[in-house]
C-alpha cells in the first residue's frame, strides 16, 4: 500500500555541491558546542584540585554552562536576523574560543565561572544559529538530508567528550579541555567569513526584552527547582518558592505573548500541527536519552569499576551506531513516515534505555559493546527524525522563533534528564543502601525507559498528517 504521509513532491534529494562547505562549517560548529557540554565532566577533580576548592563544590561550572545557553537562544534567531548569518556565527565562534581561553588561564573557581557562562553564551548561537542557515539556504527537498549530515558531529562531541577530558586530564592537565577549541575555532571563523551568506531581515521588530526576561527568570528558576531536588541542603520551602516563580514567569510570558504584536515566540506556531507535536515529543522524549551520557559513564565506573577514560571510550559504539545509520535515515522516514518512524522507534529508545538493567559486573565486554551500539542506532534516528518533524513545516517568517523555541526545549529537556535521573537513582540508594548501588542503577535506568515509552503516544498523533501541509497559515 502506497505511503499517504509523502508524494512525488516531497520526495528527498541529494544535496548540492554547492551547499557542502556550509553543511561542514555548521557540523563544526555543532561539535565545539556539544563537545564542551561534557568533554568537562571527567575533569572536574582534577580542576578542583587545582584551584584548591572542594570538588563537591564544582557543580557551578557546569550549571554556569547549561543557564547561559538556555538563557541566551531566545536571543539567537533575533540577532540573526538583526545582524545576519554570517556576523552572528563569526561573533559566537570567536567569543567561544576567547571564553575557552579564559576558562584555561582561570586561577579561581570564580574565574572560572564567569568564563563558563561567556562560553555558554557563544555555545547558545553556536547550534541554532548554524540549524537556521540551514533552514533559510537549504532548498526543502535537501533539509531533511543536510539536517542529518550536520546532526553527527552533534552526537559524536557528548560521546567523546567524557573519554577525551579523562584522557587529556591524564596525559597533558585539565587546561587543554579548553585549547583544544581555539584550533577548531580558528578555522571555523575563518572559513565562516568565507563560505556563509549574509543573510538579513530587513524592518525587522523591536526586540521583545519583556518576553525575554519572563522566559529567562522561569528557565533560570525552574532549572534551581531541579538542582533542589538532587541538593538535600535545600529546604522545600526554598524549592516551592523557585517553583512557583519559575511557573508565573512562564504563564506571564503566555500572557504577554499572546497581546504582544511581536513576541520572542509567536503563539501562531503552535496552530501548524507537526510543530506542536514535535515539540512536546522532543520534551518528553529527551528525558531519558539526556540522563544517559551522565548516568552510563558513572554506572560504568562506579559499579563496573571501570576507570574515567575507558568508561568514556565504551560511549564510542554509540557514536558509530549513530553515524552508520545516518545515511539510512532519510529513506527510512520517506519510506514509512514520520509518524510510523517516530511511534516505533520511540519505543525502542526506551526499551534501549531500560535495557542497561540487564548490565553487571558478568556482563561479556563484547556484549556491551554490541548493546550500545544497537542504542547508538535507535537514538540516531530519534533524534533527526523529532528535530526535522519539527521545523519542517514552519514558514519563513517563523522559522528563527520556531528553530529558538526547539533548541530551548532541547536544553532543558536534557537537564531535566539529568536531575530526574540524579534523583531518582538517589531514591533507589536511599530505599537499598549503597551496598545495592547496581539494583538502584537498573531501577533508575528502567524508570527513565517507561518514561521514554510513554513519549510514543505523543508522535502517535501524527496521524492526522496525512498529506503534506500546503500551508501553515
Amino acid at each position: 500500500m502506497k505511503n499517504t504521509q509523502t508524494t512525488a513532491k516531497d520526495k528527498p534529494e541529494p544535496i548540492d555541491v554547492q551547499y557542502r562547505p556550509i553543511l561542514w562549517l555548521v557540523a563544526m560548529g555543532f561539535f565545539m558546542q556539544q563537545l564542551d557540554s561534557t568533554i568537562i565532566n571527567t575533569a572536574l577533580p582534577n580542576i578542583a584540585k587545582s584551584l584548591n576548592e572542594n570538588p563537591l563544590n564544582m557543580q557551578s561550572v557546569i550549571v554556569a554552562y547549561v543557564l547561559a545557553m538556555a538563557v541566551t537562544i531566545p536571543l539567537s534567531g533575533w540577532v540573526t536576523d538583526r545582524y545576519g548569518i554570517r556576523k552572528t556565527y563569526f561573533a559566537a565562534i570567536i567569543l567561544f574560543s576567547v571564553a575557552s581561553v579564559a576558562c584555561a588561564i582561570s586561577q579561581t573557581l570564580n574565574q572560572l565561572v564567569i568564563a563558563r557562562v561567556f562560553q555558554g553564551i557563544g555555545g547558545a548561537l553556536l547550534q541554532p544559529v548554524g540549524r537556521l542557515t540551514l533552514l533559510k539556504v537549504m532548498p526543502k527537498k535537501q533539509l531533511l538530508a543536510a539536517l542529518s549530515f550536520v546532526s553527527i558531529p552533534g552526537l559524536v562531541g557528548p560521546l567523546i567528550g567524557p573519554s577525551l577530558g579523562g584522557a587529556l586530564v591524564e596525559l597533558v592537565s585539565w587546561h587543554w579541555i579548553f585549547f583544544i577549541n581555539v584550533p577548531i575555532g580558528i578555522v571555523g571563523a575563518f572559513f565562516t567569513l568565507r563560505i556563509l551568506p549574509d543573510l538579513k531581515m530587513m524592518n525587522l521588530e523591536p526586540f521583545d526584552y519583556v518576553g525575554f526576561l519572563f522566559i529567562a527568570v522561569s528557565m533560570v528558576s525552574l532549572s534551581f527547582v531541579l538542582e533542589s531536588m538532587v541538593d538535600p541542603s535545600h529546604s522545600q520551602a526554598h524549592t516551592l518558592i523557585l517553583l512557583i516563580v519559575g511557573l508565573s514567569a512562564g504563564a506571564s510570558y503566555w500572557l504577554h505573548a499572546i497581546r504582544h504584536h511581536s513576541p520572542l515566540f509567536h503563539t501562531s506556531i503552535f496552530k501548524v500541527d507537526t510543530f506542536s507535536i514535535g515539540i512536546l515529543g522532543n520534551l518528553f522524549a529527551r528525558l531519558g536519552n539526556g540522563a544517559i551520557p551522565f548516568m552510563l559513564p558513572l554506572m560504568l565506573q562506579v559499579v563496573l569499576g571501570f576507570n574515567p577514560t575507558i568508561a568514556g571510550l565504551m560511549m564510542i559504539p554509540l557514536a558509530i551506531g549513530s553515524m552508520i545509520i545516518k545515511q539510512y535515515i532519510t529513506k527510512i522516514i520517506y519510506r514509512f513516515g514520520y509518524r510510523n518512524v517516530l511511534t516505533t522507534n520511540t519505543i525502542l529508545v526506551g526499551l534501549g534505555i531500560a535495557s542497561l538493567a540487564a548490565i553487571s559486573p558478568s556482563t561479556p565486554l563484547w556484549w556491551q559493546v554490541i548493546h550500545f551500539f544497537l542504542i547508538g542506532i535507535v537514538n540516531s534516528i530519534q533524534f533527526t527524525a523529532m528535530n526535522t518533524v519539527t521545523i519542517k513545516d514552519l514558514t519563513t517568517d517563523d522559522a528563527s522563533s520556531g528553530n529558538s523555541l526547539l533548541s530551548v526545549v532541547q536544553q532543558l529537556s536534557m537537564s531535566m534528564g539529568v536531575a530526574i535521573a540524579g534523583a531518582v537513582l538517589n531514591n533507589f540508594i536511599h530505599i537499598y543502601g549503597k551496598t545495592q548501588m547496581l539494583l538502584s542503577f537498573q531501577y533508575t535506568f528502567i524508570c527513565l525507559g517507561s518514561i521514554t515509552v510513554c513519549a510514543s503516544w505523543i508522535f502517535w498523533q501524527l496521524r492526522k498528517q496525512n498529506a503534506p501541509r500546503k500551508s501553515t497559515r
